[in-house]
């Protein structure tokens, strides 16, 4: 009784050895049947002969390993997941045993969470992307192409031909027959040595100052004027700023021609009623100062709508409150609009000046139509100069020579002007 007290101590002491496994006779391995007679030649002998002096402490640590494994073997979708469920094990033991073991399983079945599967590219897209990409980059010159194919048909060949004709000898003959002969810079030599060229280039160089002046002055008045009106007066003042914009130039040459007139124009008969006799009958375009009175008179008029309607767009985003608190602060209207509004135009008054500077330096259609450069050489500019040299000597060599002058004169005070406008900003 001492010996089996003392192994029971012991066994509850340490835990159980797992059972070797039994050799087989050589019988047993030469005759497979044998142990299929002798069944219980395999099993333990411990085992057999003491079943019942297991520990239940042994058997409450192998239920707890048991339990640590199920939970943390992976659990299907349709097992229960409480692992503490005996009602959930043998569920659990019964889902095993009907479905497919988990090494075996299809990706299908049991897809993984933790690698989805990376998309497949499309292929077939990208052509019609990069396509389309192309189209996209190549949009804003298809619709530009038009306007630039125009402009080198209608202004393009005309330059590169007068540029031509400027380094020929090109008369009335060659015109008829054709062959002109070349002659280099001759044309430029004998129009740069003409004392007359270089009074009409400062005439034209005075003529643009005081058109451009008058234009962007009374142009940047009434736009200021239209922001501080109301709705339905502005709507009238644009109504006529536009049609007056958009008159024909040789209809308003006429006008003015009917009310400048020394019999029966308007302007003489309102002078004289104001006590100007001295306009009683007075022939404007008689006179070289008053016809060129005139026409700048008429230029301006055509041009100042376009300034103002610009200026008048570009106004509207400057913002209230700048001007506000700039009121606020003391200024004044003067000290407004040179502090607060000019800087934020500058760029549209640079666009206004240059376009401007253009139109008034090539102007010709209005010169000729009311005056033909006179009285005298009173009203000729660079334009109507070539165009007479052209016309009433047939030398169109020469003619083309002014021309090209006329180009490079403007080019040179656009730069000129355009760099001095850059230098400004950079330095502000």
């Amino acid at each position: 009784m001492s010996d089996t007290h003392g192994t029971l101590r012991g066994a509850r002491g340490r835990a159980p050895e797992p059972p070797e496994p039994a050799t087989p006779p050589a019988s047993a391995q030469t005759e497979p049947a044998n142990q299929t007679e002798h069944p219980d030649r395999t099993e333990p002998t411990d085992q057999v002969e003491h079943p019942d002096r297991t520990d239940p402490t042994d058997q409450t640590e192998q239920i707890g390993q048991t339990r640590q494994t199920r939970q943390t073997e992976p659990t299907d979708p349709t097992e229960p997941t409480d692992p503490t469920d005996p009602n959930a094990r043998s569920t659990q033991r019964t889902h095993r045993s009907d479905h497919t073991p988990r090494t075996q399983q299809s990706p299908r079945t049991r897809p993984s969470t933790n690698h989805p599967p990376a998309p497949h590219p499309a292929r077939s897209t990208r052509p019609a992307r990069s396509a389309r990409a192309r189209l996209a980059a190549l949009w804003p010159y298809l619709l530009v192409a038009p306007t630039v194919l125009g402009a080198a048909l209608l202004l393009g060949y005309p330059l590169v031909r007068n540029l031509v004709i400027s380094f020929q000898h090109f008369g009335m003959g060659e015109l008829i027959r054709g062959g002109a002969s070349g002659a280099g810079f001759g044309n430029y030599q004998e129009v740069l040595s003409d004392p007359e060229f270089w009074r009409v280039v400062r005439r034209t160089l005075l003529w643009t100052l005081v058109n451009v002046v008058l234009i962007l002055g009374i142009g940047t008045l009434v736009a200021l004027l239209l922001r501080s009106l109301g709705r339905v007066s502005r709507t009238l003042v644009l109504s006529g700023l536009v049609l007056a914009w958009a008159s024909p130039v040789i209809a308003t040459t006429t006008v003015f021609q009917w009310l400048f007139s020394s019999r029966l124009g308007v302007v003489n008969w309102a002078l004289t009623r104001l006590g100007l006799d001295s306009f009683h009958d007075y022939a404007w375009f008689a006179h070289g100062p008053a016809t060129f009175t005139v026409l700048v008179l008429l230029i301006t008029w055509q041009s100042v709508p376009f300034v103002a309607i610009t200026l008048h767009a570009a106004l509207l985003t400057v913002p209230a409150e700048l001007t506000e608190s700039a009121r606020m602060d003391g200024a004044g209207a003067w000290r407004v609009f040179r502090s607060v509004t000019l800087p934020l135009l500058r760029p549209v008054f640079g666009l206004v000046l240059c376009l401007e500077v253009i139109w008034v330096f090539r102007c010709f259609a209005q010169i000729w139509a009311l005056s033909k450069g006179g009285p005298g050489s009173a009203t000729t500019t660079l334009p109507v100069y070539a165009y007479q040299v052209a016309q009433a000597l047939h030398r169109y060599d020469l003619g083309a020579a002014i021309s090209t002058l006329t180009v490079l004169l403007l080019v040179g005070v656009l730069i000129a002007y355009l760099r001095s406008m850059f230098r400004q900003e950079a330095e502000s």
